[in-house]
């Protein structure tokens, strides 16, 4: 029972950080332009995706030559191929649409700085730090030829959860499903829960058998007759 035990449990463990490894890559985010979201510093688990199954509020991992050279940038999808993107009042509006960050800090870092209206093209994204008034985002390029927007293409993976100092699966950007679907949460959960259970029934199992014979030792020690003197 414990070998079998042991060996499932080896299965788990092994299989769960074989599946991580496989979908998940860690980043590190140096700057505070997304804080409180991810501080500068951070570590993060961010999933390989394909341009497709990007949708607006993903936090995104991308390259893009004329933001930063060789470097990966971290930032947050707030519109689409089509949308319409703008500031109402330090708001973000999205498609007419003023769009709910419960999110961003409330100490002003989140007020985003008036610009002007952009038409965001097909097969382009306009992403922003979630610290606002501080990051270095499409409003920061808006006289670039693009228009501040980078290419769906310039993106490798999409954040699910903040790993050092461990804070936990990003909250769901609920303000943008009035536009459209969001995307679904990644594997992550499932892979740490099989990492957890696999470890635990390797460890429960390797020590099953010398409890096990601890305690038929005690048992035949009890039931033995004693010896006539």
């Amino acid at each position: 029972m414990s070998g079998l035990a042991v060996a499932l449990g080896l299965v788990l463990f092994l299989g769960g950080f074989a599946w991580g490894a496989v979908v998940y890559r860690p980043y590190t985010v140096p700057t505070s332009s997304m804080a409180p979201t991810i501080g500068a510093g951070a570590r993060v688990l961010a999933e390989r995706i394909d341009a497709d199954q990007i949708r607006r509020g993903d936090v995104v991992v991308f390259t893009d030559k004329t933001w930063v050279t060789n470097a990966p940038v971290v930032k947050r999808v707030v519109a689409t191929g089509g949308d319409t993107v703008s500031s109402t009042g330090g708001k973000l509006t999205v498609n007419g649409k003023k769009i709910d960050e419960p999110y961003l800090a409330d100490d002003g870092l989140g007020e985003l700085q008036n610009f002007p209206s952009v038409t965001v093209p097909e097969g382009r994204l306009f992403l922003l730090g979630d610290e606002r008034s501080g990051s270095l985002d499409s409003t920061a390029h808006l006289t670039d030829a693009a228009s501040g927007t980078v290419a769906r293409s310039a993106v490798s993976a999409r954040v699910d959860a903040v790993v050092w100092p461990m804070s936990g699966m990003l909250e769901r950007p609920t303000g943008f499903e009035q536009l459209g679907s969001l995307s679904p949460q990644g594997p992550l959960r499932t892979v740490v829960a099989l990492i957890l259970v696999g470890g635990v029934l390797v460890l429960a199992g390797g020590a099953y058998g010398p409890i096990e014979k601890r305690f038929a030792g005690r048992s035949r020690a009890r039931t033995e007759p004693a010896s006539a003197r």
